[in-house]
């Protein structure tokens, strides 16, 4: 361990605590102890503080001890002559810094000085700056991120342990010139690598560097900038604290764990970029705790392994000295170092377009003044159709542009456009068709300067005018669906052709030939049911996080994060017989109302380690299936109304079960299995299974308002397959009421059947 490291570190790690612990006095005396500290859109309170210390922050007062225990694992810096190994004084150092900066970063929201005000600025994507208290007046100034909000942590989640985002980086300073900055974003881009952006050299950041050159940032284009001081690192530190509560089924507290489950679970680095001061040596300290190595571009003392994390702990890899010609390389050389200390596994796929690609670019969003031509919305009609052909019709790599393209549309206009994919395998089946067709949005978003909203016949597509003029054009939609069919699904696709179809009389025909595929599909699922298969599929992507969970997928029952149906699922298991969707024989059914069924309770025996041995498919009240942390809406039962609510995790209100969505996670989620509260993806709400074993949807007595209003035609048709067209409407939500009270009067006024069915208990 460098003794240099160790004494910068220490001093830095003195200095910020008794900063805090100043700021802490100051605001006693100003706000008083009543005061409340709270992080926006979350309400994992102060996240890191609440993780290792099981310490609900919501008060002033409450950092007092907070600021006790940092102090309490300070260490004085080393003797000029004292040479012994300092790695544990420096890491407890660490920590005492990460508690300082998170309650600092508490006290400045109470005084209204997070998140920080960054004129100028827009964001895109983040629920911060689109809520009221964050506008952004046109011409004027914007806002930084602050902490990343609950359901923007879920849907990074999911990414993260299906292999779509493979980690984060946090990159900390200024690079040394905007180029090196964008090109070093670009590159963690291009990996699909999730980017968070902090701190500054001299009072420059990576922030204005990347503003300067125009880099839109937000979440939608994975680059999150926290804040433009050393400080704002606590962010993605409690990023990374939230995700071992939410979906490794860790408890407040179970500090040892949660940073072994970052070091084992969570692929994070961060870069360094410029001078590193003392304060920035102390929060390194702290990353080293969670398992996340520092790569640094300037010349400073390494640390090699020792445990800590599961390679190098600090490296030293300087910008001049990279043998590089041009900035654009030597990032690529930094980046890569950096994936391979923290043993990142980063899937690639070239594809061959005059733009960047990678599913990083899936958000961009090119505005009506950025657009040099778009398909769909207002103005045109756009659609994407994939069927399956015989082998023989199909010629390989074949892609036809049949129509004229877009350079004789009058800049900012628009046009027709149809994208007919066919492809023939000797694997591929008629129910993968809907599975591979809802790729094709995802394909083609990950090229830079291109937006991509929708599927089917209301899809809209946007070329910007900087894509265009990197030479952009129609064919390179074909050329990204071949490369990435082929890559992507190369085990069940064998020959993939593409039309791009704007010639008016043929795109007419297509669209009519499309249309009739998409009533027919739908008609096939409909009819889907479980008692017509004897198969069902697992889903365990989700162990990398929730080791024990295992979703058992069923024609009525979808995967609880509502990302993967029976027919995803099947399809999955053709594309790769090794990977997370296997097969369950369902085996004898004994009990077939409540759904059980030897082969699914054998194979979750095995599948959750002997943590769960028996599932019942269709009831909440006995043997719920498990959850991860990735489920849509939580279901929990009510006992005094004789009924469920149902909880969406857009929802941050209170329940009447006393508990916000984020506590009710904690029960329902990281494996365990809970009677009377169950995690579920939303369109299970539709399903005739939903609870048939304990009532069905008349169970239902209160629902969150966003359920009503974004599924409202899907529940109506609910009710009505229930005989209660009005059921909806005897259903309360939060805006009618949040306690036991006020719902048992609201169901006695409407006559909620709930309250007249067999008792649950």
């Amino acid at each position: 361990m460098s003794r240099y490291i160790a004494t910068r570190a220490i001093r830095g790690a003195n200095a910020i605590v008794a900063e805090a612990e100043a700021l802490l006095q100051k605001a006693l005396a100003e706000k008083g102890p009543d005061a409340p500290v709270a992080f926006t859109n979350t309400a994992y309170y102060l996240p890191v503080i609440y993780g290792m210390m099981a310490y609900p922050v919501t008060k002033i007062g409450d950092l007092v001890p907070v600021i006790e225990k940092a102090k309490s694992l300070l260490h004085p810096p080393p003797d000029e002559n004292w040479w012994v190994p300092y790695l544990g004084e420096t890491l407890d150092c660490g920590m005492a810094t990460l508690l300082a900066e998170e309650a600092i970063e508490g006290i400045r929201f109470a005084y209204g000085e997070q998140p920080e005000r960054y004129p100028g600025f827009r964001m895109t994507g983040s629920a911060s700056f689109t809520s009221p208290e964050f506008e952004t007046e046109e011409g004027g100034g914007g806002y930084l991120n602050g902490p990343i909000d609950d359901i923007q942590l879920r849907s990074w989640g999911i990414q993260l342990v299906d292999g779509r985002m493979p980690g984060f980086a946090a990159l900390l300073g200024a690079a040394r010139t905007n180029q090196a900055a964008v090109a070093l974003v670009r590159e963690l881009q291009r990996r699909n690598i999730l980017v968070f952006l902090m701190g500054n050299v001299n009072g420059r950041s990576i922030i204005d560097q990347l503003h300067e050159e125009g880099v839109e940032m937000g979440y939608d284009t994975y680059i999150v900038p926290f804040g433009r001081d050393t400080i704002a690192t606590i962010y993605p530190l409690g990023f990374a604290t939230r995700s071992a509560l939410t979906f490794g089924g860790l408890k407040p507290g179970q500090w040892r764990e949660i940073l072994l489950y970052n070091k084992y679970r969570v692929f994070a680095f961060a870069i360094a970029l410029g001078e590193v001061d003392d304060l920035k040596y102390a929060t390194a300290a702290g990353a080293i705790c969670y398992g996340f190595p520092v790569i640094a571009d300037t010349v400073i003392p390494q640390i090699l392994p020792t445990g800590v994390t599961r390679y190098e702990h600090v490296i030293s890899m300087p910008w001049e000295e990279i043998d590089a010609p041009t900035d654009e390389e030597k990032a690529a050389r930094l980046v890569q170092k950096a994936i391979e200390v923290r043993g990142v596994k980063v899937k690639i796929t070239e594809v061959p377009i005059p733009v960047p690609y990678g599913s990083a670019f899936e958000g961009e969003v090119v505005r009506k003044a950025d657009m040099r031509v778009e398909f769909g919305g207002r103005a045109s009609r756009a659609f994407e159709y994939l069927r399956m052909v015989p082998m023989e019709q199909v010629e390989d790599g074949k892609i036809e542009v049949i129509g004229p393209g877009f350079e004789d549309v009058p800049v900012g206009g628009a046009m027709d456009l149809g994208i007919v994919v066919e492809v023939a395998g000797r694997k591929m089946q008629e129910d993968f068709e809907p599975v591979l067709e809802r790729q094709i949005h995802y394909f083609i978003n990950g090229a830079s300067g291109i937006q991509h909203i929708g599927q089917r016949d209301i899809a809209w597509i946007r070329i910007s005018k900087t894509a265009a003029e990197k030479g952009f054009n129609l064919r390179h939609f074909g050329d990204i669906l071949y490369a990435r069919f082929h890559a992507d699904f190369g085990a069940i696709v064998d020959k993939v052709q593409v039309k791009i179809i704007t010639d008016p009389a043929l795109h007419a025909e297509w669209l009519a030939k499309a249309r009739e595929a998409y009533d027919r599909r739908n008609r096939r699922l409909a009819d889907l049911v479980d008692e017509a298969v004897d198969t069902f599929y697992s889903c365990v992507l989700c162990q990398s996080f929730a080791p024990t969970h295992c979703c058992v997928i069923s024609p009525q029952r979808l995967g609880l994060c509502g990302a993967y149906n029976w027919l995803d699922c099947k399809a999955s298991y053709e594309i790769n017989p090794t990977g997370p969707n296997q097969p369950i024989a369902k085996g004898q059914c004994l009990d077939s109302v409540k759904g059980y069924f030897t082969g699914v309770n054998e194979y979750v025996r095995v599948a959750s380690q002997g943590k769960v041995d028996t599932v019942a498919m269709y009831s909440i009240m006995e043997n719920p299936m498990t959850a991860c942390g990735c489920f849509e809406c939580i279901v929990m039962v009510i006992p005094e109304a004789n009924g469920v609510m149902v909880v969406s995790r857009e929802d941050p209100s209170m329940t009447p079960a006393g508990m916000t969505f984020s506590t009710l996670a904690g029960m329902a989620g990281g494996g365990l299995q809970t009677p009377g509260v169950m995690g579920v993806g939303k369109y299970y709400l539709t399903s005739p299974k939903f609870l048939s074993a304990d009532g069905g949807f008349r169970r239902v007595v209160w629902m969150s308002s966003f359920l009503k209003q974004t599924m409202a035609e899907e529940l109506k048709a609910v009710c009505e397959r229930e005989g209660d067209p009005d059921l909806l409407d005897k259903i309360a939500d939060e805006t009618i009421c949040t306690d036991v009270e006020g719902l048992l009067a609201y169901l006695e006024e409407k006559g909620h059947p709930a309250l007249t069915m067999p008792p649950l208990f």
